[in-house]
């Protein structure tokens, strides 16, 4: 499926989203080398990890189909997706 320049902004911030929450709970809970989590403290940081591999990963797959499709280098793509979807009053 084909995603627009826009599309691919949205999934960004999603997955930048998601793995904020990541960095969050990890500093709320404390490294779990140092620290013992609840069962319901591994199962909320496991879902949040998921979440934000599988966002991470879906926007990967969409940036390179999409450079594909419009001819354009990949990595250039990404940097322009990932600035856009950072900095929005730069785009």
């Amino acid at each position: 499926m084909a995603h627009t320049f826009e599309e691919l902004v949205e999934m960004q911030r999603a997955a930048d989203e998601a793995h904020a929450r990541v960095i969050a709970l990890r500093e709320e809970y404390g490294p779990p080398t140092q620290h013992e989590w609840s069962e319901t403290q591994t199962a909320t940081y496991e879902t949040a990890w998921r979440t934000w591999r599988d966002l991470a990963r879906d926007i990967q797959a969409a940036v390179t189909e999409h450079a594909t499709e419009q001819s354009q280098n990949r990595y250039e793509v990404e940097a322009s997706v990932k600035k856009a979807a950072r900095h929005p009053e730069e785009s």
